[in-house]
């Protein structure tokens, strides 16, 4: 367990904020929030049928605790299938593949002329929608009938990954083959997952700089939408992690996996988002009964996906300061079970009911990357999304107001 008194000057609560009702509230010294997924029915059926119903047979502790089950108000209405990850809601936006070829990622207009810039180190970022195999990595050059005259490398990283997955080296005896003003040489090929994100690193090992181009003044081709690239912030690679500066100083070449199973996808979404539709209504009427009965449930203002977790949250927060009144927060998730004697003899015991106090454990979250796959293995891993929280924590209410004011501030 970990225990944190946070400093008082660096979370200044500068008073009540102008959505916060003033008359007498309903007071509970505990609120429990039980963090849970629309679909969840059977998770939230367990828990009231242990320790939630342990807490209504003690009507002296039953009086000190508010259980509530907080629950995105909207359902993603795009099947899994057809989303980009299943963590998100958004559309994966792929029409008319380019399949069975081979494919330039990266092209200069015809009317660019190819200077070089002072920047020795160029990288780019980009995220795999669909399944590829990249077959060879590239260098812009304009040779102008000298032939190739540098030395340059080219990296392929994974997000977060120090070591390359492949690498490609240029030099005047071994400079691969001129495509399109951009010089290639074959690397091992491996399947890069959907979800996979990567970097790839143009490093002059002269003293002269590389032909760079910035994000927008390069042709992208992105096979139908099977991958996009993306700049500093927008993918989960930090920012600080990125080598030299962003831009493109040569390409890939890459072709698309599993073209069959993907036009039958594609074939088949009218049918699946029809389907779906029908599903989510069936939901929401299920739903609608599920709170009537039992009345501990907290509909928050957002689309039920993983990614949304810290805007359940804080919409979570901002109604427990709106509509009762509290000492502590505790969050926990529909698959925990909460022994709330056990936690209040921690409170009376470690005096964790004064202000500015955040106790929890801290767990380490267990991320299991989409690896890439070296060609003719037919198995993927699955991702997870890290997320900086254990899944039991409890906090006291001024801390859960400088959140919310903060959220306010500085929105995402």
């Amino acid at each position: 367990d970990y225990v944190c008194t946070v400093n008082r000057c660096y979370f200044k609560f500068l008073g009540p904020l102008p959505f916060f009702p003033q008359w007498k509230l309903k007071h509970y010294d505990v609120i429990v929030g039980v963090l849970s997924a629309r679909h969840n029915h059977e998770l939230r059926s367990v828990i009231r049928n242990t320790w939630f119903k342990h807490l209504k047979l003690r009507p002296a502790l039953s009086q000190r605790v508010l259980v509530k089950f907080i629950i995105g108000a909207h359902g993603c209405d795009v099947p899994v299938e057809d989303r980009e990850d299943p963590y998100s809601c958004k559309l994966l936006n792929i029409s008319n593949p380019v399949l069975n070829q081979e494919i330039e990622a990266f092209s200069l207009p015809e009317d660019t002329t190819s200077l070089l810039s002072e920047d020795r180190i160029v990288s780019v970022n980009f995220r795999v929608l669909y399944p590829i195999v990249i077959t060879s990595l590239g260098v812009f050059y304009e040779a102008d009938g000298a032939g190739f005259q540098r030395n340059i490398t080219v990296k392929l990283y994974q997000a977060e990954q120090e070591e390359a997955l492949f690498s490609a080296r240029f030099s005047p005896p071994s400079c691969g083959v001129q495509v399109n003003r951009v010089w290639y040489k074959p690397v091992e090929q491996f399947i890069l997952p959907e979800s996979f994100e990567g970097t790839i690193v143009w490093e002059s090992q002269d003293l002269q700089g590389l032909v760079s181009r910035n994000l927008h003044k390069v042709m992208v081709n992105d096979g139908g939408g099977v991958l996009r690239v993306t700049a500093a912030g927008e993918g989960s690679l930090p920012h600080e992690f990125t080598e030299g500066v962003e831009g493109i100083s040569g390409g890939f070449i890459y072709t698309i996996q599993e073209g069959d199973a993907l036009l039958k996808n594609l074939h088949t979404r009218p049918e699946r988002f029809e389907s779906h539709l029908k599903n989510l209504e069936e939901e929401d009427t299920l739903l609608k009964e599920e709170s009537r009965i039992y009345d501990d449930i907290v509909f928050v203002d957002v689309v039920d996906t993983y990614r949304n977790v810290p805007a359940k949250l804080l919409n979570f927060y901002r109604w427990t300061v709106e509509s009762t009144s509290f000492d502590l927060l505790l969050k926990t998730d529909d698959d925990c079970y909460i022994d709330l004697e056990a936690v209040f003899n921690r409170i009376m015991h470690k005096k964790l009911d004064r202000p500015n106090i955040w106790w929890g454990k801290f767990v380490l979250a267990v991320e299991t990357p989409n690896c890439p796959l070296p060609m003719g293995y037919s198995f993927q891993l699955p991702t997870t999304e890290s997320l900086q929280c254990s899944s039991e924590y409890c906090q006291c209410k001024n801390i859960v107001n400088v959140e919310i004011e903060l959220a306010i501030r500085h929105p995402p």
